[in-house]
């Protein structure tokens, strides 16, 4: 069960960068839009479920929503500068290699040798199938340097959030029915205050609202998988929907790819793929 919660997220978040770009809207937009979907979405799901409240997830669950509006607003930002099929792969290598740090070195997941040779062949096959999606893609001019150079910046800061948002919620070890609510609120709260001077709530902001619902049912999926199968085997699952958005950037966005570029991607998918089946018998 804790493997299938874990591929909830796959699905919906690696097609949060195609649906955004389809409802259109700048970075701004984007990340008001999907705060307020998300937050949509976690009253539902408070009203449903009416978990037990503390002090305690109240201000972790909040934190963790502002990291995560730090992430997805940097990824957005990325996107402008270097397109969904390059950011993703990209994002998710940093992403996993954050995670599953913490989860092996501090959440001590894999304790035996087992564990540890299978999830070492995993991630190293994830992290070679980043690298392929993203082979091929040669700087032609100084505009395409400096672009992949801001993108790169971004996405650094992207990575230190969605690894904050993840990690406290674990660390705390805050259920995920309880988490949904503070964390929804805390992505709100961040996502004003980093967009406001740009005047985000138009129309774009509006349609985004599906974004915002998409994610957080992955969301839910995520935190309920945790505790069931850890946060290095949880998150990197999650990660796979890495296809969808790749493929997507270049088949349903039309970014420029040549046929060697579409193989490589191909390939790399294949191995992610892979990896996130091997990540699955991590699990004691």
């Amino acid at each position: 069960m804790g493997i299938l919660l874990a591929l909830i997220p796959a699905v919906t978040w690696g097609s949060i960068l195609l649906v955004s770009s389809k409802l259109g809207g700048d970075d701004y937009s984007k990340t008001v839009g999907t705060t307020l979907g998300a937050l949509l979405f976690s009253i539902g799901v408070f009203i449903f479920s009416q978990p037990e409240m503390s002090m305690l997830v109240w201000i972790i669950g909040f934190i963790s929503g502002l990291f995560w509006a730090v992430g997805q607003k940097n990824q957005f930002t990325s996107v402008k500068y270097m397109g969904v099929s390059k950011t993703l792969p990209i994002s998710t290598g940093m992403q996993l290699l954050g995670t599953t740090l913490f989860g092996v070195l501090v959440f001590h997941e894999w304790s035996n040798q087992t564990t540890i040779i299978l999830g070492s062949i995993a991630i190293l096959a994830i992290i070679i199938g980043v690298v392929f999606t993203s082979l091929g893609q040669k700087a032609e001019d100084e505009e395409y340097k400096k672009n992949l150079k801001r993108g790169m910046m971004k996405l650094l800061i992207s990575t230190i959030g969605y690894v904050g948002y993840i990690v406290i919620i674990r660390w705390f070890d805050i259920n995920g029915w309880a988490a949904i609510l503070p964390q929804a609120l805390g992505m709100v709260a961040a996502g004003t205050i980093l967009t406001i001077k740009h005047r985000p709530y138009n129309r774009y902001a509006f349609r985004n609202i599906v974004t915002g619902l998409i994610w957080a049912a992955g969301n839910l999926g995520l935190l309920l998988s945790l505790p069931l199968v850890g946060v290095a085997t949880s998150f990197s699952l999650s990660q796979t929907g890495i296809v969808i958005s790749t493929l997507g950037g270049i088949f349903l966005l039309n970014e420029k790819a040549t046929r060697k570029q579409i193989v490589y991607v191909i390939i790399g998918c294949l191995l992610i793929i892979a990896g996130g089946v091997l990540l699955g018998y991590t699990k004691e």
